[in-house]
């Protein structure tokens, strides 16, 4: 079963979050429907801005981990020379 690492954001420049599913499109609808509370309903994180696709999930679990790990500039740097706009991928692959 695919899994999945995944960044959002509310804005060009905002806040970022990064979680891991297994069901991207699902995870990402929760997520601008606000269907938990928490830090992205509070801050309307609902943009999907960047993901990786892993054949196992205990390596998405393990690279979510190292990702939240990383300064806010190197996670940046990760998606932006893909999507400099910062645009809402989920459009792309839903």
């Amino acid at each position: 079963m695919p899994s999945y690492v995944y960044i959002l954001t509310n804005r060009k420049h905002g806040a970022l979050y990064i979680g891991v599913t297994t069901n991207l499109i699902q995870r990402v609808q929760q997520h601008k429907e606000k269907s938990f509370k928490g830090f992205t309903a509070r801050y309307g994180i609902d943009q999907l801005v960047y993901y990786e696709t892993y054949d196992d999930l205990e390596f998405a679990i393990q690279r979510e981990k190292q990702l939240k790990h990383w300064e806010r500039n190197w996670k940046i740097a990760l998606f932006a020379g893909n999507n400099p706009d910062w645009k809402d991928l989920f459009l792309t692959i839903n």
